[in-house]
């Protein structure tokens, strides 16, 4: 069997920044094992794989250990993927997914995804997560994963948590933020029970980072920075039960899956 491949750099402007996806477009689907077996074996924090359906299409995200219910980087790297080489003629695409549809529509240079909220919620932590953070933040929330609050982008950028006390934590991953120098927030993503120590920059995460800095902020339109070795920019708004997500993406790689 033959499959196209594509390495798509998502929330940035060129190669070798942001966050890379592995986009492999399908004519039907394969079974999961063998999507699974494709996700371990591109060893990225994501591979992305669609499959056309009505208007639309079909879109599955995979770690190399799992499948997830909802990935920014890799959505976006997929919708850049039709948009520059395979339907060309497409201005906005529309993705059936596990959290619902899922809107990409273009805007100049920039891919705008459409996105539901998750707004976390107060929560208390147990003592393991500030001793695997390596430091306590000021509060924590919680939606899909946990939300740790620092007061400043320094705090954030000098942590070095410990990653095997992380993975043993009861959540699918650990995001960390703070106000940012100069963007309106910053943050890290950290998901090992899911086979990503830390992912690069992290769509999904901002469907309740963005909630909170809106209301904390009191600001709808918000721009954030991912503050990874690769790092990744991001504009925001906030629209009721959904967020708008905006990033770049480069083409990395082109290429053939054979098996």
């Amino acid at each position: 069997m033959r499959l196209s491949l594509f390495q798509v750099d998502a929330f940035t402007s060129r190669v070798f920044g942001g966050n890379p996806a592995a986009v492999v477009p399908l004519d039907a689907w394969l079974p999961d094992a063998t999507l699974q077996a494709i996700a371990l074996e591109n060893n990225l924090s994501e591979t992305a794989f669609f499959v056309k359906e009505g208007e639309g299409y079909r879109l599955r995200w995979f770690t190399p250990a799992q499948e997830v219910d909802l990935c920014g980087h890799a959505t976006l790297a997929s919708a850049y993927v039709l948009f520059h080489h395979l339907s060309r003629e497409l201005q906005q695409v529309e993705f059936a997914s596990r959290s619902g549809p899922l809107k990409v529509a273009r805007e100049g240079d920039w891919l705008v995804m459409d996105f539901p909220a998750r707004p976390p919620r107060a929560f208390t932590p147990p003592l393991e997560l500030a001793q695997a953070l390596g430091a306590s933040p000021r509060e924590v929330l919680a939606s899909r994963d946990w939300v740790a609050v620092f007061d400043s982008e320094a705090q954030v950028r000098g942590l070095k948590p410990d990653l095997t006390r992380l993975a043993q934590l009861d959540t699918f991953a650990v995001t960390v933020t703070a106000p940012g120098d100069e963007v309106d927030f910053v943050s890290r993503f950290f998901a090992p029970r899911a086979g990503v120590p830390e992912d690069p920059v992290t769509g999904s995460a901002h469907c309740s980072l963005v909630p909170y800095w809106a209301k904390r902020l009191g600001k709808t339109r918000l721009t954030a920075r991912q503050v990874s070795a690769r790092g990744g920019e991001l504009r925001c708004e906030e629209r009721e039960s959904r967020v708008h997500i905006a990033g770049q993406a480069a083409l990395y790689l082109e290429g053939v899956i054979t098996f």
